[in-house]
């Protein structure tokens, strides 16, 4: 007995000697001046294998030794832990060389600045859920596009320990093990031998679900990086939406009464033949407006909700579309009453004015209170005219446009196309919101009738799925995958997506609006209510229902934003319907583009005087801006940008609120004088 004991104390003793002690190399690279392509890569030599490794960043999984997308200036690090449990933590950094590396490091402090006070979120805790599911962890190595299970390490319904090696699966040459996350009963999906991950004919990945951890009492939710999950409600979507709710009631739900008058005033059947002041009709006022929000925020915005919510988030941004009519209603009625014509026929008004004068009359606090928040709006809205208005969307039409197949090589040519945009661009805004009015009333019918009617022939070939396609949405809701971070989750990401795409209560639309012809304000901000319902309620819809009938919503094949949009259409339609998409893409683009051209050059003339010297500055800002866009990559710029037209929100609302009274007052005469007669239907 004693000579066991030493035999195994000398090969214990052995093994530990002969163990190489765990090295850890950490090379960070950037190989190129564009932004945000920095690569880090992970060396171990030594140690006891398998090793996991924890990335500073949340989107970079455990089975990686290779990180790619980080940021130059950013400090990148990363924890190698074996198998025997020794760890070292490595850091690097790779300085900013190029203007554009250094411009992005630059607006990082404002970018985190903003985002603690919109995103600041209020209620936040740990999110914790149910259960857990495994899919198949793939490396970031494109050459590894199969992977298998060879072997489960324990059996189905056994007790597992948080982050103890429950599997074995293989790559083809390399053998990894599979790591439970949490501690539960494991409940096994794919069995020994079969293949978990792989890329399909489209060349784009599927991965199915290995196995379920069924937990005693709810867990934290963990990223990818084995963080755990906060969640609460960005303070900026709150909000929105309190505003929306706020605005229906005060309104007297005028977002459902509403829709029926609006259309015919759209049609034209309250307009007076004598004429009234303004710029544009009523429908000219709704198409330049729908133009700027009607767009990519529905094409990537909706894919953006199902791929991190899953299907029921569209039933929350249906709900926030509805109620979101309220606030259009609101800021547009006040847009109207508060602008001033001068002599020319040039029409001034939006926030800034009604901010402006409309507080005034409340008094010398309001007054001045009124000053700081126009100031505040103007200067907002002239920021985030040139990156989300502008910068954003010439980047996005470019991108899209160099994807399509014959085309891959033309990405290096973004400058050129950022010249014949402008040169468009600019064609169109020297001649103002009457220019830009007639432009838009051909460009936004037209490509909302192509993508509505491309959805339609998806939703048609499905007719039979309807039904399930709306009651997945709305299960989907109310019961969502632990995974999407349960109701609460799924519900602010429906509200978050619909809030950042019809940009109901950001007060944007209201200086399209404000040109309207019509002596009647409330009558316009009628008309506007119409805008979230087409957006969010009709498009938006359109676009999940094809996500969710072609597949995508239950496997998006690692696709994200407008590309998983363009691969559930061409699925159904095959690959010309990328053209169209393209078409559609660029069309949202240039029609957002020029419409977002007058909200920032009125914010602009607000700051710098009501001249035509004053607007031709701006228009050629406006214009060099196009083609930064479509040349260089924007990262931390456009985010700032992103969170200025978000930050609208702030004075507007506030404004809104201060004034909600003599719009109800307005809205209550004003059916009152159509009962009488006092207001004449002309056709």
């Amino acid at each position: 007995m004693k000579k066991l004991l030493t035999l195994l104390f000398l090969t214990t003793t052995f093994l530990t000697f002969s163990q190489e002690t765990l090295q850890v190399d950490l090379k960070v690279q950037d190989f190129e001046d564009k932004i945000d392509d920095v690569t880090a890569e992970v060396t171990v030599k030594g140690g006891v294998e398998p090793y996991r490794y924890i990335w500073s960043q949340k989107g970079v999984n455990i089975y990686t030794s290779k990180a790619t997308g980080l940021s130059e200036g950013d400090t990148i690090a990363v924890t190698v832990i074996d198998a025997a449990n020794n760890s070292i933590t490595k850091k690097g950094i790779v300085d900013a060389e190029s203007i554009p590396e250094h411009f992005n490091n630059a607006m990082k402090p404002a970018v985190a600045f903003m985002q603690s006070i919109l995103f600041y979120e209020v209620f936040a805790d740990t999110v914790k859920v149910p259960n857990n599911v495994l899919k198949a962890p793939f490396a970031l190595d494109e050459t590894k596009k199969d992977y298998f299970v060879k072997e489960w390490l324990v059996e189905d319904g056994a007790k597992v320990k948080h982050q103890q090696a429950i599997a074995i699966l293989k790559d083809g040459e390399k053998e990894f093990p599979l790591f439970a996350v949490g501690t539960g009963v494991l409940e096994i999906k794919a069995k020994a031998g079969e293949q978990v991950h792989f890329v399909n004919k489209r060349g784009n990945r599927s991965d199915k679900v290995l196995a379920i951890i069924d937990y005693p009492n709810r867990q934290p939710f963990y990223h990818k990086n084995l963080t755990t999950k906060t969640q609460g409600f960005p303070l900026i979507v709150l909000w929105l939406v309190l505003g929306a709710v706020f605005f229906t009631v005060r309104m007297k739900f005028i977002n459902f009464r509403g829709p029926k008058h609006a259309i015919e005033l759209v049609q034209g059947k309250y307009d007076d033949p004598d004429g009234h002041h303004g710029e544009v009709s009523h429908f000219q006022a709704l198409v330049t407006a729908l133009s700027a929000t009607v767009g990519l925020g529905n094409i990537a915005g909706v894919a953006i909700a199902i791929s991190m919510g899953g299907p029921g988030a569209t039933f929350w941004m249906i709900l926030a579309g509805l109620l979101g009519m309220a606030s259009k209603f609101v800021e547009c009625t006040l847009g109207v009453k508060y602008r001033h014509q001068k002599e020319d026929g040039e029409v001034f008004g939006g926030p800034m004015y009604y901010l402006s004068k409309g507080l005034a009359k409340k008094g010398p606090f309001f007054a001045q209170l009124g000053k700081v928040l126009a100031l505040l709006f103007a200067i907002l809205c002239v920021g985030g005219s040139l990156g989300g208005g502008n910068m954003f969307q010439a980047n996005q039409a470019f991108n899209q446009l160099s994807q399509l197949p014959g085309l891959e090589g033309f990405s290096s040519y973004g400058f050129y196309f950022g010249i014949v945009m402008a040169i468009l661009v600019g064609v169109v805004i020297v001649g103002g919101i009457k220019s830009i009015a007639k432009v838009t009333d051909k460009i936004v019918p037209t490509m909302v009738g192509i993508y509505v009617i491309s959805a339609l022939v998806i939703i048609g070939f499905n007719y039979d799925n309807l039904g399930f396609g709306f009651r997945t949405i709305f299960n989907g809701a109310f019961s969502p995958d632990a995974i999407y971070g349960g109701f609460i989750g799924v519900l602010i990401l429906g509200f978050q997506r619909a809030a950042f795409s019809n940009e109901a209560g950001v007060g944007s639309s209201a200086i399209a609006h404000s040109a309207a012809i019509t002596d009647e304000p409330i009558s316009e901000g009628i008309v506007a209510l119409l805008e979230p319902f087409i957006d969010t309620v009709v498009v938006c819809t359109m676009t999940a229902l094809v996500i969710i009938f072609t597949g995508y919503s239950a496997d998006p094949e690692g696709l994200e934003g407008a590309a998983l949009t363009s691969a559930a259409f061409s699925s159904s339609l095959g690959d010309w319907s990328l053209y169209v998409l393209t078409f559609a893409v660029v069309l949202f683009a240039f029609s957002t583009m020029i419409s977002w051209s007058y909200y920032g050059l009125k914010a602009w003339t607000y700051l710098f005087g009501e001249t035509k010297s004053a607007g031709l500055v701006y228009k050629f800002i406006f214009l060099v801006f196009v083609v930064i866009g479509s040349s260089v990559g924007l990262g931390a710029v456009i985010d700032f940008s992103d969170l200025m037209i978000l930050g609208m929100a702030f004075p507007n609302i506030l404004g809104l609120i201060l004034m909600s009274g003599e719009v109800s007052a307005d809205l209550k005469d004003y059916f009152e004088r159509i009962k009488s007669g006092a207001i004449k239907k002309f056709k």
